[in-house]
């Protein structure tokens, strides 16, 4: 193993000017010719290069360099010509002088591909310079040659670095030069981030090595914003939080070892990528949170290269983790709603005519886009796609004959999906449900179930049907004593949020234990499906998010699966 003299040791600040003094010192001193006889010019040239006489010993040794005429002598000329030539920082001259024997096999082979690199990093060819450095095997010289890379690639461009990374990633002057490079930037680009996550991986070996029988968590949520201000009750992130660490003590009451850590990324990505270097979060058995796209990108480029799991607790956007290997979405992606969508109406007879509404969200556009291509296939028909809002709502349902006095001729659909989570959408529309005779099956996300205006068991019809969501099982006995244990805990009810994430860490204890393992990917690939302990249940074998979306109705007042 090389051992590579730290950056901030007083030892390798050396100028380069003074390393090169050094070394031809020390070359000079060990570099003796093994044959009786030396021509006098030859010593002579050996003076001038001790004395720093640059050109002149240059000039000298030249007379030396035909190895026709003057053998191995000739190679010991060309070496110490090029030391002369870096001397008098003609790296030309000393590549030129160097090129015919640093990989020959003699007794100075390393010393002249050291002094070649060297040449070539004067020469601003800093390819070939870690190139050559490769080759040598001396590892004294391999130091040497490592102190010599950070020197001369401290100050590159992230590109250079990143873009040479897996050729050199064994030299570690290459690798701490660039370090330095991207920690001296603001904002790293994904390609950036994943380089600089894959140095930390090389830096610290296997991070997530199983060590105790602990399952350790770390948090990082958006706790305050730049201003520094802190989240009360009834934020969102607080309230997944807040279930978080009410599930956290409730596991440990069970006799179950997990330890959960919190850190504030603050919506800052310099501040996310220092948090991404606590050894806290490097060594974590999984990592849940941030929240925002540009943190999640973020933290799930490191999530690849650490080989530790990342739990988006609330997106229903994975897209951009399909291709990762320990990126995942806690609830169901656009794809998965899809799915569990058509699925759901294909199990009833409405009929082949469907209308979509939805927000302007990116999920719901999203889910939509997703819909709109994949109904027909399935044999259906898309006869209106619309974005709404709480003004047109009301116009868009009409359109399709839903009004007072219709009848079930008059309609122009089958069925409607309305794709949102926006309240001021849902009341309208529930208002004119409640208000006319038509019967028309309209599928809604599962959070309206928890709008304070909507009393679905008074309508007529039983027109609404809810997509699940990690749907939670208000009516199951641990639904019911999470809602008092929780009241006793804070005197007040859980919000949604507060179901989520206790369903989160509760999940993740299920998958993450000391006797069966930390290996997540696995462990959620040996069931198609699991029972969740407040939701109705997960399936996440070969997938990166939740594919079980069940579509419920209500049967005297309780949720049940179409399907």
């Amino acid at each position: 193993m090389v051992k590579f003299v730290n950056p901030e040791s007083p030892l390798f600040f050396f100028s380069m000017r003074k390393l090169i003094s050094l070394l031809l010192f020390l070359f000079v001193a060990n570099f003796a010719f093994a044959q009786t006889s030396v021509p006098a010019d030859f010593q002579k040239a050996k003076s001038e290069l001790a004395a720093k006489n640059y050109w002149e010993s240059m000039q000298l040794f030249k007379e030396f360099v035909d190895s026709d005429r003057y053998g191995n002598l000739a190679q010991y000329a060309r070496l110490h010509l090029a030391e002369a030539a870096l001397g008098a920082k003609q790296a030309g001259q000393a590549i030129e002088a160097l090129q015919p024997i640093s990989l020959d096999s003699w007794s100075k082979s390393d010393e002249s591909k050291y002094l070649l690199a060297l040449a070539y990093f004067q020469n601003n060819q800093k390819e070939e310079a870690l190139r050559i450095i490769k080759l040598i095997d001396r590892e004294d010289l391999k130091m040497l040659a490592a102190n010599a890379s950070y020197e001369y690639l401290r100050t590159e461009t992230p590109n250079f670095m990143v873009t040479n990374l897996q050729e050199f990633k064994t030299n570690p002057g290459f690798t701490a030069a660039m370090k330095v490079v991207l920690e001296g930037k603001t904002i790293l680009s994904a390609t950036e981030r994943a380089a600089y996550y894959e140095l930390r991986g090389l830096e610290e070996g296997n991070v997530n090595k199983i060590s105790d029988e602990v399952l350790d968590i770390a948090v990082v949520l958006p706790f305050t914003n730049g201003s520094n201000a802190a989240l009360t009750g009834g934020d969102f992130v607080f309230e997944l939080y807040q279930g978080l660490e009410f599930g956290k003590r409730q596991l440990t009451t069970q006799g179950v070892k997990v330890n959960l850590t919190s850190f504030n990324s603050q919506r800052d990505l310099a501040k996310l990528q220092q948090l991404l270097t606590d050894p806290v979060i490097t060594k974590a058995d999984v990592i849940v949170g941030p929240i925002y796209p540009e943190e999640s990108e973020a933290v799930s480029g490191f999530a690849e290269q650490a080989k530790i799991p990342f739990i988006h607790p609330l997106s229903n956007l994975g897209g951009r983790f399909e291709e990762a290997n320990y990126s995942y979405l806690f609830r169901p992606s656009a794809a998965s709603l899809a799915a569990g969508i058509i699925n759901g109406i294909k199990t009833q007879s409405w009929g082949k005519r469907v209308a979509i509404g939805y927000s302007s969200s990116s999920r719901d556009e999203r889910l939509a886009a997703i819909l709109k291509e994949e109904l027909p296939k399935a044999g259906f028909q898309v006869v209106e796609s619309k974005v709404l809002n709480g003004r047109n709502v009301t116009e868009f349902l009409q359109g399709l004959g839903i009004r007072t006095g219709s009848v079930a001729s008059s309609l122009k659909t089958d069925q409607i999906i309305l794709l949102t989570d926006d309240p001021s959408i849902a009341q309208p529309t529930f208002a004119l449900l409640e208000s006319v005779t038509a019967s028309v099956p309209t599928l809604v996300l599962d959070s309206w179930l928890t709008f304070n205006f909507a009393n679905f068991e008074m309508l007529e019809f039983p027109n609404f049907y809810f997509i699940g969501n990690n749907t939670i099982n208000f009516d199951s006995a641990t639904a019911e004593k999470f809602k008092k244990d929780f009241f006793d805990t804070y005197k007040i009810n859980p919000s949604l949020n507060h179901y989520l994430g206790f369903e989160l860490i509760n999940w993740l204890a299920g998958n993450m234990s000391y006797s069966k393992g930390f290996d997540l990917r696995r462990n959620l690939d040996q069931s198609s499906y699991q029972k969740g302990t407040l939701t109705w249940g997960f399936n996440f074998q070969g997938s990166n998010n939740n594919q079980y979306v069940p579509v419920f109705k209500l049967e005297a007042g309780e949720l049940k699966p179409l399907n």
